[in-house]
C-alpha cells in the first residue's frame, strides 16, 4: 500500500468548490481521450466517465465526441467532485468497483488512476466492466510530473540538513502504457505521452494549482511535520535559479500517459504468428535488406 486512498478522496473533497478553476489539465486530457472516440465508427450506448464530474461537463458537451455518447454517466471518489452534474453519477473506488459485468460499450478514465495502488486491478475490474468488444481510454499522471519542484524540494532538505523527505507523491514511471493493458486482458492496447509545460509566477502559484487540483501528497509514509515558511521560501529560490526563465517565469511539467484499447471479443483481428510473413519488410518498403553482418553502404 502506497497511497492513502482516504487522503485521496479529502484531497478531492476539499478542492471540489474551485476544482473548476484548476481543471485545465483535466480538461486537456478530457478533450484528447475524446478525440480518440470520435476515430471510432460506432456510437456508443452506455458510456461511463471516471474522473470528470461537473467542472468538466461543459468539454464534453461541446466535444464532437458527444453525438456519439447516447447515456453517460458519471464517477469519482469523491461525492463532492459530482454535485451538481448533469448526468447520473456514482460515488466509487476505483479499486473496488461495484459496477457489474458487461454493464458499458465505453469507459472514459481521466486523471485519477495514478492514485491507486494497484493500477492493474483497477484495470481489470474496467474491463470487466466492458461488454466484448467495447472500448475503453484512459490518462494518468507519469513520472517525469512535477520533476522540477521534486528537484528543488530535495536540494533544500540537502542544504538545510534534513533527510530527504517524500513530499511528492511518486507518478508512474514513463511505462508502457499498452503493456499493462494487455496484462489487464484488454485486446489491440495503444499508448503515447503528452507532455505538458506550464509557467508559474513563481513556486506557490504552483502548489496553489496542485491544491485546486487535489494532486498533493497523498503518500502514507508522507511526512507529518509541516515546514517553515522560509523552508519554501528556499525551496521557491532555488526552483527559480535552476529552472526559471529570463522573464522571472517557472515552467512545471506534467506528463500525461495515455492509454486506449479494447474489451476482448472472438471477432478481433488477432496478431501474425511471428515468421508467417510472405513478404519482408524491406520490399513493403522498396528499400535493399542488409543483414546484420554486413556493414551498411
Amino acid at each position: 500500500m502506497v497511497f492513502d486512498r482516504a487522503l485521496v478522496r479529502q484531497h478531492r473533497t476539499s478542492s471540489a468548490a474551485q476544482f473548476g478553476d484548476y481543471a485545465y489539465l483535466h480538461a486537456r486530457a478530457l478533450d484528447d481521450l475524446l478525440d480518440r472516440v470520435c476515430l471510432i465508427t460506432r456510437d456508443f450506448e452506455t458510456c461511463l466517465i471516471m474522473g470528470a464530474g461537473p467542472a468538466l461537463a461543459d468539454a464534453l458537451d461541446h466535444h464532437d465526441a458527444r453525438a456519439k455518447m447516447k447515456h453517460i454517466i458519471t464517477a469519482d471518489l469523491s461525492e463532492a467532485r459530482l454535485r451538481g452534474s448533469p448526468y447520473p453519477s456514482l460515488c466509487l473506488d476505483e479499486e473496488r468497483l461495484p459496477l457489474g459485468e458487461a454493464r458499458f460499450d465505453l469507459i472514459i478514465s481521466v486523471l485519477h488512476l495514478h492514485w491507486t495502488n494497484d493500477p492493474v486491478g483497477a484495470l481489470i475490474q474496467m474491463n470487466y466492466a466492458l461488454k466484448p468488444d467495447s472500448f475503453f481510454a484512459s490518462a494518468l499522471l507519469g513520472g517525469k510530473t512535477l520533476h522540477e519542484l521534486r528537484h528543488a524540494l530535495h536540494a533544500t532538505d540537502e542544504a538545510q540538513g534534513r533527510a530527504q523527505a517524500r513530499r511528492i507523491s511518486p507518478f508512474a514511471d514513463t511505462m508502457d502504457f499498452a503493456q499493462l493493458l494487455s496484462r489487464a486482458g484488454f485486446n489491440m492496447p495503444v499508448s503515447d505521452i503528452d507532455r505538458v509545460n506550464v509557467r508559474f509566477g513563481n513556486a506557490f502559484s504552483l502548489m496553489r494549482d496542485l491544491r485546486g487540483m487535489g494532486e498533493t501528497n497523498a503518500l502514507i509514509e508522507r511526512p507529518r511535520e509541516v515546514p517553515s515558511r522560509d523552508y519554501f521560501l528556499e525551496a521557491s529560490a532555488r526552483y527559480h535559479d535552476q529552472f526559471g526563465h529570463e522573464d522571472g517565469k517557472i515552467p512545471a511539467t506534467f506528463e500525461i500517459i495515455h492509454g486506449a484499447a479494447w474489451a476482448p471479443h472472438p471477432d478481433q483481428p488477432k496478431p501474425k504468428r511471428p515468421g508467417s510473413a510472405k513478404v519482408s519488410l524491406a520490399e513493403a518498403l522498396g528499400t535493399q535488406e542488409i543483414s546484420a553482418g554486413d556493414k551498411a553502404g
